[in-house]
């Protein structure tokens, strides 16, 4: 291939590797795929328990940070985010989680026609390989991303479940079917002993087409906009010390490089808000106020527990019984090297007046040290954490440097908004009375943190910010809104207002936060998306009630 392609895709995150299969299933269509990271070739992006690893590793992670705020008690939050082919679903916690039908119905009455429930379901249902039993009225098994049930049965998780019932919570066997509410084991992208990241499920199975050229360790700088026509990109080859090279789109320019770095790439190409570019010396190709802005995240603290009368996962991970969980992993014995972070998922409310649940808690027979998912406790521990499904605090993702080399400014805004602060006490309550069930009594210990001595709201919300971080759900700074919306930048085909031949196809589309990891909802916009890029007929609407 040449320097000229049809489609140039940069981003082989979650979304970028179905566009890329997709774009490039007509051999007529020639289609490149940039990534700025590396071949997916760590062995620890493959083993679950692995994420532990990839969380701090430099190689596959961005390892973005975000500004001190009063929602963090003026602490510096870790955002990781994926930087591999891959992208974030190569390091994430493998969860597979699609929110509630009406988080897509709110996006569709806020102006984005086509975009409700019942118009995404067959596209959900068409990369879905729904493993073990499913209603095909929800679920889809012929796609190509695997989707199973956690096998791993532990004594606390079980009892978690229990205590969870006896809150008055439902067991709910399908959280991605009919209805999310209730408590169940998550259901995660894996498939025997390893993960299935969007690299592994939708881009290794095509990578050998002579119509798709992958380029990795490509540092994308720009997107080379002529007569507010989008005609080609400019990157790096290796870094800053590399070679300039530029290709030319003779269709599209699509950007898939997710929450923090497409609006990064946009500011840098002279596309967003006038006056900060003016500002940094950036030339205005189009002022565009909405780049960046709209950010969104889920924040929770975690509480922890001390356990007593069982081993938890912290004793496991390290020394002999450590290596005898590794064996066990390749002999495809339960263990715990085949492990999420997260095994258990309940969803709730923080009020019996929302009916619509707004809390989302997780459980794993494990904990970590000061709160922080990458090293675990010397003591046996659980943790159980919880955060607002929809937060309506708003942050934004902004240029600092006309240089591309340097991260941009990162300000979740946590906590910002009052509902925020009211739902995450709410969900602190909740969270200390599933730890001390009737079911765990026989387990649980004491409660480590934060401790009983803190009881109140404004104590709870101190401990809070203290100790609250993100949960790696960032979306939101590309949004997708009608022209109407001062604040959107993407139309309902996702094509960035005012430039020809450029959009943005990634979880930065989504105008709302959805009641979810994201994984799951950034496939379903590269599948979305990928119908729009083609032109295809939309997929009949899904006959629902409800």
């Amino acid at each position: 291939m040449s320097n000229n392609f049809d489609y140039i895709i940069v981003g082989a995150g979650s979304s970028g590797c179905v566009l890329a299969n997709r774009l490039s299933a007509n051999p007529k269509n020639s289609v490149c795929l940039l990534e700025a990271g590396p071949p997916d070739w760590n062995p620890f992006i493959h083993i679950p328990a692995g994420f532990i690893k990839t969380l701090t590793n430099p190689s596959v992670n961005w390892l973005f940070k975000s500004e001190p705020s009063w929602g963090t008690a003026g602490r510096v939050i870790d955002i990781p985010r994926g930087k591999t082919l891959g992208g974030s679903s190569s390091i994430n916690g493998m969860v597979f989680n699609r929110g509630q039908n009406l988080d897509f119905d709110v996006w569709a009455q806020k102006g984005n026609k086509g975009w409700s429930y019942s118009d995404l379901l067959p596209y959900f249902k068409r990369y879905e390989n729904r493993i073990g039993e499913y209603d095909e009225k929800y679920r889809g098994g012929l796609g190509e991303l695997p989707i199973t049930d956690l096998e791993y049965r532990d004594p606390l998780c079980e009892a978690f479940i229990k205590g969870a019932i006896e809150e008055g919570i439902p067991l709910n066997k399908d959280y991605n079917g009919e209805t999310q509410e209730g408590v169940s084991y998550v259901q995660r992208t894996t498939k025997g002993r390893f993960r299935v990241s969007a690299a592994r499920a939708f881009l290794n199975p095509v990578k050998n087409r002579k119509n798709l050229k992958i380029i990795t360790n490509a540092f994308v700088t720009k997107v080379i906009v002529d007569n507010k026509t989008a005609t080609g990109i400019e990157y790096f080859k290796g870094g800053r010390s590399g070679k300039k090279i530029t290709l030319i789109a003779n269709k599209e320019v699509i950007l898939s490089s997710g929450v923090i770095k497409s609006p990064h790439i946009l500011h840098l190409s002279g596309i967003g808000p006038a006056k900060h570019l003016n500002d940094l010396g950036i030339k205005v190709v189009h002022d565009l106020k909405g780049v960046g802005m709209n950010l969104r995240d889920h924040f929770a603290p975690r509480m922890t527990a001390r356990v007593k009368n069982i081993q938890t996962i912290n004793e496991r991970a390290r020394g002999l019984r450590l290596l005898k969980e590794i064996g066990k992993y390749f002999l495809g014995k339960q263990s715990i090297v085949n492990l999420s972070p997260t095994l258990v998922y309940c969803f709730w409310h923080s009020d019996e007046a929302v009916r619509n649940h707004d809390l989302q808690m997780t459980f794993t027979p494990a904990s970590y040290k000061e709160g922080v998912q990458s090293t675990l406790d010397t003591e046996p521990g659980f943790t159980v954490a919880a955060w607002q499904q929809r937060p309506e605090s708003l942050g934004w993702v902004k240029i600092k440097s006309d240089d591309p080399f340097v991260a941009p400014e990162i300000q979740p805004n946590y906590l910002d908004a009052e509902e925020d602060k009211k739902v995450v006490v709410a969900g602190l309550k909740l969270s200390r009375r599933l730890m001390h069930s009737k079911a765990l009594s026989k387990y649980f210990d004491y409660e480590v943190y934060p401790g009983l001595d803190y009881q109140s709201d404004d104590e709870l919300l101190q401990i809070a910010r203290e100790r609250g971080t993100t949960t790696y759900h960032q979306m939101g700074t590309c949004r997708m809104g009608p022209k109407s919306d001062p604040t959107a930048v993407v139309d309902n085909n996702l094509k960035v207002y005012g430039i020809q031949n450029l959009r943005v196809i990634d979880a930065s589309i989504m105008p709302t936060m959805l009641s979810a990891n994201l994984h799951s909802g950034a496939t379903l916009i590269g599948e979305k998306g990928s119908s729009l890029v083609l032109g295809e007929e939309p997929m009949e609407k899904a006959n629902l009630n409800y």
